[in-house]
Order: C-alpha cells, then structure tokens, then sequence
C-alpha cells in the first residue's frame, strides 16, 4: 500500500528540514529521494516490513538527551557532592529514539540509539542488511548508511556534544561495525546535503539509474519504472521513438524507423510486484448499511448483519444506489487510503470520497500546462485513438465467427488516418466512424444471441419475445441503453471510468483534465484519455464472457419504459465478470512481462506521468497483439 511520508520539520527561513533518512536515499538513489521526499510516496515490500519489525524495540521508548556535559549524581551520592567542582564521574547516557535538529546544516535526526559519556557521545543506527566486506576482508557500512550517520554526528556536536565516531548495527549479521566522522565523510555529507536540496529547488525528478542492481529490490521500483522509462525515452536521429509497434506485420514485432529491433529487450527486466490480495467491495443491495468494528467492515441490512469483512482485504468500496455508510467507516476507509466510491442504482459513477493522495502540487501543475499546448493535446489523441482502433480490429479478429476482410480493412486505414490528421475535431470523426463499422459486426462475437437483422428495431412490441430478453445487438445506443448488451458495455465503460479515475488520483494527476476529452462538469475527462485503448480489451472482453459463458442470463434485466437495466443479481454477476478480466494477466507489448489489467491500467498512467512532465517524450499507448 502507498502511504505518505511524515511532513517534514521547518526552519526559521521556511525551508524544511531535510530528514537524515533521505539524505540516506539520496546518495542511495536521488530518484528515490524525490519520490519518497518530494512527492511523499512510499510503498512497503520485504524488506522495508522486516525492517519496520526490527525497529519496533527501538521505537518503542523515546528518551530525552540531557544537555551536553552535564554532571549527574551517580545512585547513593549527595548532591553537594556532585556540585562541588571536584573529580565527579558523570553518569553514562543510554537514550533511545531521540530526535535532534541543526539550524546550520538544515538537517533532522532520529537517533536510534546514543550511548554518551559526559559530553563524548556515539551513535548506533540499526540497520536490517548485512556490512560492506572490502578487498582487505575488513567490514565498512554502505555509503548511504555511513552518510546518515555522519548527519546524527553533526547534529550532535551542534547540541554540544563530541562525536568522533558512530556505530551501524547489522541485524542480519548481528555485526557492529564503527564508522569514523572524518574531514572527508562530512566533507560528503555536506555535499548530499547541497545536492538533496539542489534537486528540491530545480523541481525536476532526476532520472532513472540505468541498469543498476539496486533497483530489482527497492520498494518503489514498481512506481519508478525505471527500465520502462529508459527504453520510452530512446529516440533515433530524427527524435522517433525507438519503441514503435509495427501492428499489421507478423506478430507484436517493436522497431525503429529502420524497421528492425533496436532496443534489446533483456535490457527490459521483469516487473516483478507482489500479488494483491486486495479486492473491490460492490453493495449493490438497496437499503444496506456499511458500519465497522475495529478492522471489520459490517455489512448490516437494518439490524441484521448479512457479512464480515477484513478491512486489509478490501482495495476500495463500490456503492450503488441507496447504500449508508457510517462516519466512522468512512474516516476509516481514508486513514487505510482506501476509496469510496458513488454510482446510481443504475450504474451511473457519480464520484469517489478518498484520502488526499499525492502531496506534490508539480504533476497537476504541468498537466494544465501541457492541456493548453494544442500540439501535445492532438498528438497524444493520436497514439489513444489509433490504439483504440487497433484493439477493436484484434478483438474482431479473435473472437468473431467470420472475422469480416471489408471491416479489418477498412479499420486498419481509420488507423492511418488517425496517425496523419492534424485536428482533434477529425480525430473524432475518424474515431466515431471507426466505432460504428466495428459495432456493426460486434453481434458476430455474441454466440448466444439470434441472427443479427440490422433491419429490425432493438425492441418490437410485435415480437414475440422482446429485445430486452435476448442478446441481440444492433448497434450501440445508451443513455439509456435500450437492450442488455448495452447495458452491459454502458455498466462496464462506468466500472473502468472509476477505475482510472482513482488511479490517476494516486498517480498524482487531475482525473478531470484531460487532452482528448475536453473537460467538462462532473467529467473525468483524463480517465476517460486513458480508458479509450482499454474500452475493448477489458470492458467488451469482459461484456462478451459475461453473456458467452452465460454468466449473465436474461432474466437479470428489467425494462421501464425503453431503458433496459440490470437487476441485483444481474449486476452482481457482471462485476464477477469484469473483475475476473481485470486480474487476468496479459504481456506488455514494449516491455513484454505479464501483469494483470488491473496493474497495467497504474502502468500507462504512470507513463503518462512521464510524458507530461517531459521525462519521456512519446506516449506508448497499450496495443494488444
């Protein structure tokens, strides 16, 4: 889960003060430092826990640091014997968890451990790993470690102490290694310090490391992407992508403008995350109440509760329709960052209650910039448009009975014509044309339904069975939708609207600013952006299992005037269906390593990310092969 960091202390200028833990990531990667310093993200794995469990016995007890020098009565002696200038022995200190700041140096500790003797003090951090073995076969800490202690020796000898020397303890190794504050480590240690604080001034994310060993195991390799970014931000002579799909060859084939693989994918490694256990909550029951005990949400109908569920197994919280949720749920939902979320009986998404999110105002900043710029706004429109066109045309070919020659055809040219037009008002045509030759054939991927007649209306009053009982289709109508397939594609399209949604808010970005879709009240316009290449591979894969495998039947609609509508069940058993093509794993196209769809969707808006603050400069929309 991502949680923010601690807000940082101030100085009496206004800047903050930077924390010795970042000056550590700093030297360990300043790309981590901006992430975990600057936009306030942090992400637990392995090793982050381990390490949160072995500093539990240090955090337990935080101790106050007596003034420097200070003489203190040993047990049994008097007190004028303590004050009468003589030889007195000074008491040993043994303080934990103690905090100390430096106006000087701008820089705040937290001292796991300080053993002092009158005013000659030494500091032990604990540490998880193992030491650093050199060529002699002699131990050393790590650089980053050796750093961030030398900021608690600082910090110490501002508030009067003598500090020759600090102490990491490895808990892996159960080794104490003793780290000597020479000219030369503070002469680093102010360095990083001036570098941290240079990379917080110029506002712009240092880049990735390039092929570095560090990355496979930092908790945040998942939100850096850095052998992703690296590869989107080759460009050839003449600033083209190297990583470029050529889409109507033999199989899903990256190339530059030579036409042959210039982007070693071995150099692209596996993006390995840990599976979440986590999973969406739909209520869908009217009349139902969301309450909690400790970290249990009840699920209660009236006095009666119907379910139990842990908390940490809950990802986010799906309400349609007349559903109540108690204060204290609610507070609780936002302090665990899990979202709620608002839809009509319907389908309808209304909007989401969910905690602040990112903290660092620069990601929105550049995306209403880059909004104004008509040129990014057309160009991206471009690789969202022709990606749409290009997973409509796949999925005719997988699923279609007869996968018409005239349609491909003709899908494969909207593709090229989205690529070569030059206004946003005829990428729209080229997309809603495209749209319609691709909807007329979607009823040959229904196999439950009758034989299509483009002829006959969605519902005859004359027929014997009306429309609204079977899965025909003939072509796409919504609000409201007027047959169960389209209510199914309208219920699935809100379903994905909210998803995105929610990710482009932990990602940092305005869901409601977009480049294509122009903004409008109540409109996440940038989900909307985003969904456009997904519309087919999630929400009609998902519609098309749901009535192929008769998941969804049609007794689970209603009708009320010429609106056709799912009922509870009904609803329940397409969210079955739409989560399931969500955790279904799929391989990138660019960077060929399989995730869930759930996971790709935080993938490209993180590229987005990118691509708006300039760090890539081509969008590689996702295209299915």
């Amino acid at each position: 889960m991502i949680q923010s960091t601690d807000k940082p202390a101030e100085r009496e200028d206004g800047e903050d003060l930077l924390p010795a833990r970042m000056l550590n990531e700093f030297v360990y990667c300043p790309r981590l430092f901006w992430l975990e310093h600057v936009d306030g993200l942090f992400a637990d794995n392995r090793d982050t826990v381990e390490g949160s469990i072995l500093h539990k016995r240090v955090d337990q007890k935080t101790d106050e640091l007596p003034v420097a020098g200070r003489k203190r009565k040993k047990r049994g002696q008097k007190k004028d014997d303590a004050d009468d200038g003589g030889e007195t022995a000074r008491e040993s200190i043994h303080a934990r968890s103690v905090t100390l700041g430096s106006e000087r140096y701008g820089v705040l500790a937290k001292l796991d451990l300080v053993q002092a003797e009158g005013d000659l003090a030494t500091p032990v951090d604990y540490k998880r790993g193992s030491p650093r073995q050199l060529p002699d076969g002699s131990l050393s800490a790590w650089d980053p470690e050796r750093v961030q202690l030398c900021v608690q020796a600082l910090v110490l000898r501002e508030n009067g102490y003598r500090c020759h020397e600090g102490v990491v303890f490895f808990w892996e190794t159960r080794q104490r290694v003793t780290v000597p504050i020479t000219p030369e480590l503070v002469a680093l240690t102010e360095q990083a310090i001036v570098g941290a604080r240079e990379v917080v001034t110029n506002r712009q994310i240092p880049p990735p490391l390039q092929d570095s060993p560090k990355c496979p195991r930092c908790s945040l390799v998942s939100i850096c992407l850095p052998d992703e970014t690296n590869a989107c931000r080759q460009v050839d002579h003449e600033g083209k992508p190297l990583i470029q799909p050529l889409l109507f060859d033999i199989g899903p084939v990256w190339a530059g403008s030579s036409g042959r693989a210039v982007y070693p994918r071995s150099r692209i490694r596996p993006l390995v995350t840990s599976r979440d256990e986590k999973r969406p909550l739909y209520l869908n029951s009217q009349g139902m109440s969301v309450g909690k005990s400790g970290e249990v949400l009840q699920i209660r109908d009236r006095d009666k509760t119907l379910q139990e569920i842990r908390l940490h197994e809950v990802s986010q919280v799906n309400l349609f329709g007349a559903i109540q949720v108690t204060t204290q749920t609610v507070q609780t939902l936002l302090e665990n960052e899990v979202p709620l979320l608002y839809f009509t009986m319907g389908g309808w998404f209304y909007g989401l209650t969910q905690p602040v999110g990112l903290k660092n105002i620069l990601w929105r900043r550049e995306q209403f910039r880059r909004a104004d710029e008509a040129g990014f706004c057309r160009r991206l429109a471009q690789q969202l448009v022709s990606a749409k066109i290009r997973n409509q045309r796949t999925l005719l070919m997988r699923n279609h009975v007869a996968p018409p020659e005239v349609a491909l055809r003709f899908l494969k040219r909207m593709v090229d014509e989205a690529e070569r037009t030059t206004a946003l008002d005829e990428l729209l045509g080229i997309e809603g044309t495209a749209a319609r030759v691709y909807f007329e054939h979607f009823g040959g991927m229904i196999k439950t339904g009758r034989a299509e007649d483009p002829n006959r209306a969605p519902w005859d009053p004359e027929d014997e069975v009306p429309a609204w009982l079977t899965f025909d289709f003939n072509g796409r109508n919504r609000r409201p939708p007027r047959d169960p397939v389209n209510s199914l594609l309208s219920l699935g399209y809100s379903l994905l609207a909210k998803d995105l949604t929610v990710t482009c808010a932990a990602v940092g970005l305005d869901p409601f600013l977009g480049f294509y879709h122009q903004p409008r009240h109540g409109r996440p316009a940038l989900a909307l952006d985003l969904m456009e290449p997904f519309r087919p591979l999630i929400v009609e894969s998902a519609v098309l299992s749901a009535i192929n495998t008769r998941m969804v039947q049609p007794e689970h609609f209603v009708s009320a005037g010429n609106a056709v509508a799912l009922n509870p069940d009904g609803r329940k058993a397409f969210f079955r269906a739409y989560e399931q093509r969500m955790d279904q794993l799929v391989t990138h196209p660019a960077f060929e390593y399989r995730v869930s769809y759930r996971r790709m969707l935080e993938i490209q808006t993180r590229l987005l990310a990118r691509v708006i603050n300039g760090e890539i400069l081509h969008y590689p929309a996702f295209v299915t092969r």
